[in-house]
């Protein structure tokens, strides 16, 4: 799965709230009730673990991630440890644009679990990712590009 969402906003500024894991949080759909149990703040590095806790389809989950590539203000890529799905990769890229703007490419990788069995809920996860991760746009948006009296809004 590919997503792609540009803001009108330096890379560097862009990169360093994904450098604060306190962030997730705030853009994940709250139905997930998405915490993260590591002790804040996280030092962001290569082979830093990140455990949360969530639902998903009204089912507990734990989860654990590791960042796996850490090349700021470029991309970074976590991968799940163990978590609910068989193959979790994420990676995200940060690519500067010649009029300052950001533009933030998230490339997801995943398998499910119970092979092949599993395969068949793919259309439903499926769905559900694009769900959130639609969410995580429009918050990340609305958290670093808020709307106000002197700022046009962006569409």
């Amino acid at each position: 799965m590919h997503f792609s969402l540009t803001l009108p906003l330096p890379r560097e500024q862009v990169f360093a709230f994904y450098c604060d894991a306190a962030n997730l949080g705030r853009i994940t759909p709250p139905e997930l009730e998405f915490r993260i149990l590591t002790p804040l703040p996280i030092a962001m590095r290569q082979g830093a673990l990140i455990e949360y806790r969530l639902r998903l389809f009204n089912v507990p989950f734990h989860w654990v991630t590791e960042i796996r590539k850490w090349a700021p203000p470029v991309s970074f890529v976590d991968a799940q440890k163990t978590g609910p799905f068989r193959e979790w990769v994420h990676s995200h890229t940060f690519r500067e644009n010649k009029d300052g703007s950001t533009t933030i490419e998230d490339e997801l990788r995943y398998r499910l679990p119970a092979f092949p069995v599993g395969e068949a809920a793919f259309p439903l996860v499926q769905k559900e990712l694009e769900r959130i991760f639609t969410y995580r746009q429009e918050m990340i948006r609305s958290l670093l590009v808020p709307v106000g009296p002197h700022t046009p809004e962006k569409g």
